[in-house]
């Protein structure tokens, strides 16, 4: 988990996507070119909330977001998505 200094605003979420998978269990290495985007991450930065909905899930919590959720955006040379809390699935 890296430090940022990006700070979400009201109910708004930072992280920080896992890599893509490389290899099957049974072996067998995964080509760049069928390669699926990770549904997983760890959450690195937390708006502040508001009064309708505080935030639950914390910096460093791993979560489980939908395929399509957030915005990606590149910071300092790695990759982060920021969304709203609504759009994870859970905490993992």
């Amino acid at each position: 988990m890296s430090k940022v200094n990006i700070q979400p605003l009201a109910d708004r979420v930072l992280i920080e996507p896992a890599a893509a998978e490389t290899k099957t269990s049974s072996g067998i290495i995964i080509p760049d070119s069928a390669k699926e985007k990770p549904q997983k991450g760890i959450v690195v930065a937390v708006g502040p909330g508001t009064s309708e909905f505080p935030i639950t899930v914390k910096i460093g919590d791993n979560v489980l977001y939908g395929k399509y959720a957030g915005t990606e955006l590149q910071h300092g040379g790695s990759d982060y998505l920021i969304m709203r809390e609504s759009d994870i699935l859970a905490i993992v």
